[in-house]
């Protein structure tokens, strides 16, 4: 990353350039005939010019929301390789992985798995998934529960039937993506959803410029017009959360729009264990864009207690 802040703007921390600088590998597997492509952190030496040997150490594998990518983790991934082989991925239709003619919540589960799998993660991987990304890690522990050793989910979970859905939960569904005469005025058009402000304007900076790619007549977003349109399986029930038997955790924002603490009372109702739930203060849903060095310590403090 060209440090491009220096001398101008607001300070970005050294801690956040040491995160976004630090060495990964990019890596794909084929899931039902599509490309999946994730990041890995810390995997050890190259073996014979193809992946590269596991570490030895445990598995952690961290999952995007939807419209989203594997890069939104890049300056969270780092902080956790003293303890972990960490990988990122790209659910397919968002970021750099294929697009499919329509998708559903079974193979998103396959592609978990399957990346778990490339990766050389044991059984003993934790998923850390964000937003849509934790329903569908959900779904991949209900149907694969032998293949995880524990989930955390960041402002993730069921809404309770009786309060009114969160007013922009629909914003972006079966919006065409628009498209933008060049590079840098994509970048400048990025937003978070839902609406949101975050003081780091670095990270979004950062993450609106691995957001974009070039299209016939300009540059674009790295997602699927058609994602939400063509996906099935992607409602969040009940008995799903009742058949979880992993070790579990929960970390949200305090002042999130899509988690309130009566989603987590509802879901204390649901899961048949019981579990840790961090709030974030000063965050809302996009919870390690706007508080990452609380996000980091919160999330250790959790792995820890999930051994």
């Amino acid at each position: 990353m060209a440090r491009w802040d220096k001398g101008t703007g607001p300070t970005i921390p050294d801690w956040f350039f040491e995160a976004v600088e630090t060495e990964y590998e990019t890596r794909t597997v084929e899931v039902d005939e599509c490309d999946v492509v994730y990041q890995i952190w810390g995997a050890g030496a190259p073996r014979d010019g193809e992946h590269r040997e596991a570490s030895g150490k445990p598995g952690l594998l961290l999952i995007h929301g939807m419209f989203a990518h594997s890069h939104w983790w890049d300056f969270i991934a780092p902080a956790f390789l003293d303890d972990y082989t960490v990988a990122a991925m790209n659910l397919t239709g968002m970021g750099d992985s294929d697009y499919r003619y329509e998708y559903d919540s079974v193979t998103y589960a396959e592609e978990i798995t399957s990346v778990c799998d490339d990766a050389g993660f044991g059984n003993d991987v934790v998923v850390v998934a964000h937003s849509f990304g934790g329903a569908m890690a959900v779904k991949a522990a209900g149907l694969y529960p032998e293949r995880f050793g524990g989930l955390i989910l960041v402002d993730s979970g069921i809404r309770n039937p009786d309060d009114p859905p969160p007013q922009h939960l629909t914003m972006m569904m079966g919006q065409a993506a628009k498209i933008y005469p060049d590079k840098q005025t994509a970048i400048g058009r990025f937003r978070l959803q839902p609406p949101q402000p975050c003081d780091n304007q670095y990270v979004l900076d950062y993450i609106a410029r691995h957001s974009v790619m070039a299209v016939d007549g300009g540059w674009s977003w790295k997602y699927d017009d058609d994602l939400s349109a063509t996906l099935k399986g992607g409602e969040r029930q009940p008995e799903e959360y009742q058949n979880l038997t992993v070790p579990f955790g929960l970390i949200y924002g305090a002042d999130s729009e899509l988690f309130s603490r009566s989603t987590l009372d509802y879901m204390r109702t649901l899961v048949p264990q019981d579990f840790p739930a961090v709030a974030i203060e000063n965050a809302q849903h996009h919870v390690f864009l706007d508080q990452p060095q609380a996000f980091i310590a919160a999330l250790k403090e959790m792995l820890t207690g999930l051994k």
